[in-house]
């Protein structure tokens, strides 16, 4: 069993690379939304730094009324080098008026085309601010971080004030320097993950595979009829209700096969008995070993002998029948009542020798459509059964109702020893007898309720059994008036 592989290896397998896929997308999603956010961030930056410049150039332009003063190029230094930015401005055609170069003697030549903006972006800024990053104006591979903003200039004396423009950028290695570094944070802390995932899937797999062939390996045993383990059932992680139908179908299959056992024995004893009779008594007609005066008597034994040999084998054959489904009743209008008197009355001397009152069958007439002979088989073995179990001098009592709902009930009641719990459980099970019906009922092969459960169950109705131990046993028969139509 131990080289053998679990369906749970192949899941594992699968499983694994599920978490891969999804740590990978989880990653790649995460990375994207947060450089992302990051970006926005530097670029609200950014945008905040460009305006409170430009608030700052239009105070100083208020002033001396010149973009290339002293005191503007002095800020538009103090703002490039603090904020490690390129800052150029240009007028209302588009030409640049202040940028580095008026007074770095080598200003930073990385932007292209800077002394003038198109007709195009101007509009465009008129319209709405711009920032993203930028590489259509960047000489150099890597892209720039890009704020650009229209603005007014106004004199002291000056009413209509001077359309600007300005662009701000700036380096965007922090960016790329904050996606790398998240990359390498979340490839560790994935890869922890993936591993911890792992470790704690494989350990739980194991459980479910050992679990498994433990599974396969008593199955394995009911199939070869050995039923001296179960399977466990408080396996974590496991639906337990499998293996505990499995183990309760393997206990009625042992519990079959015992019964079986027994009912072969019991069938063994029951046909030898009768045959061991029969043919005892026949030799001893023909041998002469009776005497002529006495070979009626015995031969009525004899009869008595083979009723009970067709008995048996009817009951076998029936019990067939209804497995099979080949027996088909035939239905008809039947009075319930005389069924159950006539039935009654064929066991009036042993009703005599006990001694017993029989109650409840001055009834009204009560009919439903039923088989006439099944039924009366049905009655034959639960008055033979409530005969056979009343106490000496007890009661024998019988009712019939009709409810509103059109079913008819019998019921049959015999006061007595009654059934315990777990008796009631099972009396309707096949071969079954009660540990006390077993001294009383020496002859019988626990088929007779089985059978008229069957019966009831053709007719579409319920057989229910209520007892109280002690007291009482009653079985209740519950029959349709009238039975349903065949659906076509």
């Amino acid at each position: 069993m131990k080289g053998r592989k679990s369906s749970y290896d192949k899941l594992f397998i699968f499983l694994v690379i599920i978490i891969f896929s999804i740590n990978i997308i989880l990653g790649i999603v995460a990375i994207t939304i947060s450089s992302s956010v990051y970006k926005s961030n530097r670029l609200e930056e950014l945008q905040k730094i460009g305006d409170l410049f430009t608030s700052c150039m239009q105070d100083c332009y208020a002033e001396n009324m010149n973009t290339r003063s002293t005191t503007i190029k002095n800020l538009h230094k103090k703002f490039s080098s603090k904020y490690h930015l390129m800052i150029y401005i240009y007028d209302e055609n588009g030409n640049c008026v202040l940028s580095d170069a008026d007074y770095e003697e080598k200003p930073k030549k990385v932007v292209k085309n800077s002394e003038k903006i198109s007709e195009a972006e101007r509009e465009r800024l008129i319209q709405k601010d711009y920032r993203a990053m930028e590489t259509k104006s960047i000489s150099v591979n890597e892209p720039y971080m890009l704020y650009a903003t229209c603005f007014f200039l106004t004199g002291k004396n000056e009413l209509i004030p001077d359309r600007m423009y300005a662009k701000f950028y700036t380096n965007s290695n922090d960016v790329n320097s904050f996606a790398i570094k998240l990359a390498a944070f979340y490839t560790m802390f994935c890869l922890l993950n993936i591993f911890i995932q792992i470790f704690v899937l494989n350990r739980r797999i194991k459980k479910l595979s050992a679990y498994e062939n433990e599974f396969r390996r008593v199955s394995e045993q009911y199939a070869k009829r050995d039923f001296s383990e179960t399977i466990p059932t408080n396996v974590p992680y496991t639906t337990p209700e499998i293996a505990e139908f499995v183990n309760t179908v393997a206990a009625d299959v042992a519990k079959s096969e015992e019964t079986s056992k027994t009912f072969i024995a019991n069938v063994s004893h029951e046909l030898r008995t009768p045959i061991t009779t029969i043919g005892g008594f026949v030799d001893g007609i023909l041998d002469g070993t009776i005497p002529k005066a006495r070979q009626n008597g015995y031969l009525v034994l004899v009869s008595k002998e083979i009723k009970r040999l067709r008995i048996l084998i009817s009951s076998m054959l029936n019990m067939s029948r209804f497995e099979t489904g080949t027996l088909r009743p035939n239905f008809r209008d039947v009075n319930l009542t005389d069924i159950v008197i006539q039935t009654v009355l064929m066991f009036e001397k042993k009703i005599e020798d006990k001694h017993l009152d029989v109650e409840g069958l001055g009834s009204d007439r009560m009919t439903a459509e039923v088989d006439p002979d099944l039924i009366q088989q049905v009655i034959y073995n639960l008055v033979e059964n409530a005969v056979k179990f009343v106490n000496e001098g007890g009661i024998l009592s019988f009712s019939f109702e009709r409810s509103v709902n059109g079913s008819c009930t019998i019921g049959i009641r015999n006061t007595g020893e009654g059934l315990k719990n777990d008796e009631i459980q099972q009396v309707f099970d096949r071969f079954y007898k009660t540990d006390s019906s077993r001294g009383k009922d020496t002859t019988g092969l626990g088929l007779g309720l089985a059978i008229s459960r069957k019966i009831i169950h053709l007719h579409h109705g319920h057989i229910v059994v209520k007892s109280v131990y002690g007291e009482y046993t009653e079985f209740l028969i519950q029959l349709p008036e009238k039975q349903p139509k065949k659906k076509g």
